[in-house]
């Protein structure tokens, strides 16, 4: 059901910083940048064709060239409403009927948090991607769960993967941030080929989620905080662009203050974190991550499905891999956290896991 906004008090946003619009041949300058390569000499004129549409749209702030009206279920009907976005809300919604659906086999999202890929310039896989592969046996073998794997190396290792940073419209009023995020493609900006339109359904239809992850300095890695980042529409958002006019950021304003209910979209799915590291940081990163979900009011799998450990600990990055083969312990310790998970899943499917204050509501929402 659409929201129905409130009577709320009107609140003026803060404005003051430099604009960050370019003129135009700065623009047709950067735009030609991505064709450097001389085989592209021969196009020129045809270059010069495309580079003139691009700088209209971003002169003219087109955004979101194809629209259509929103219709039934949103508070505005008639409003014109991006194509991708109402995709992107569409498979949202085929995920959560998947997740909901009692006779569907139940889902684990193994996670590779890792950038590290053969197929860059490292010229090895990563050690995350060796602990899926072990706990993606265990689920699928021992469990018979589906599992699904995104493998966030493929940012850096294939061609198109982007997940663009988040804007923090959640920071201006929660209703601004729409569930799943609207803030992308902008096709003015040339901001396109997001992967997160992908990765929100993955979530969605999964009923448990593994990260797992290395430390890099002291912190969660660059393609897992991108993701975290972009799904704090996830813990809040809201499903209804049409209920703040896009992005008016006064309406947002007024209607968060007139009550906000902080739908909580990825609730009550159990999840299991396994970060490594050489020198130090592992606990700390473990320890964010698990808050993070937490917070988003998924559910830890037990003990055993949160682990920390050092592969290699002071050796050599040249042997990471051989330190992996004869570290046994850190292999079986993946193992346990994946069947922790898949139990956890499993038997909260059947109704049989109950999570002590599940039922609470907290006192502060945000």
């Amino acid at each position: 059901m659409p929201l129905t906004p409130k009577p709320g008090k009107a609140i003026k946003p803060r404005k003051g910083m430099p604009s960050p619009q370019l003129a135009e041949a700065e623009f047709k300058q950067r735009y030609n940048d991505q064709f450097f390569d001389p085989a592209f000499r021969g196009v020129q004129a045809e270059l010069d064709k495309v580079v003139d549409i691009a700088w209209d749209a971003y002169d003219k702030s087109r955004k979101s060239p194809v629209t259509q009206k929103a219709g039934p279920g949103f508070s505005n009907a008639k409003y014109d409403l991006s194509v991708n976005w109402i995709a992107a809300h569409e498979a949202v919604k085929a995920a959560q009927l998947r997740h909901d659906d009692k006779k569907q086999t139940p889902r684990i999202l193994l996670i590779n948090g890792s950038s590290r890929s053969e197929h860059t310039c490292p010229g090895e896989m990563s050690k995350s991607f060796r602990l899926i592969e072990i706990a993606q046996e265990v689920i699928e073998t021992e469990f018979k769960v589906k599992v699904d794997i995104l493998d966030l190396s493929r940012l850096a290792s294939e061609y198109g993967r982007n997940i663009h940073p988040c804007k923090a419209c959640f920071s201006t009023a929660a209703p601004l941030c729409h569930w799943p995020c609207s803030c992308y493609p902008n096709h003015a900006m040339g901001q396109t080929q997001d992967w997160m339109n992908d990765i929100y359904p993955l979530w969605v239809a999964a009923h448990g989620v593994m990260i797992i992850t290395p430390v890099n300095w002291y912190q969660v890695t660059s393609p897992i905080k991108l993701m975290m980042d972009r799904l704090v529409c996830a813990d809040g958002g809201n499903p209804d662009p049409t209920l703040t006019d896009g992005k008016d950021a006064s309406l947002a304003k007024k209607i968060e203050l007139a009550g906000w209910d902080y739908p909580r979209h990825l609730a009550g799915r159990a999840f299991s974190v396994v970060v490594h590291g050489d020198v130090a940081g592992v606990e700390n990163v473990r320890r964010s991550l698990s808050d993070w979900l937490k917070f988003m009011k998924l559910i830890p799998a037990g003990p055993s499905a949160e682990v920390d450990r050092y592969i290699g600990y002071w050796e050599p990055y040249a042997t990471s891999h051989a330190a992996l083969d004869a570290d046994k312990d850190i292999q079986g310790e993946v193992r346990n956290a994946a069947r922790e998970l898949a139990t956890a899943v499993i038997e909260t499917r059947k109704g049989r896991m109950v999570v002590a204050g599940a039922e609470l509501i907290d006192p502060r929402q945000k």
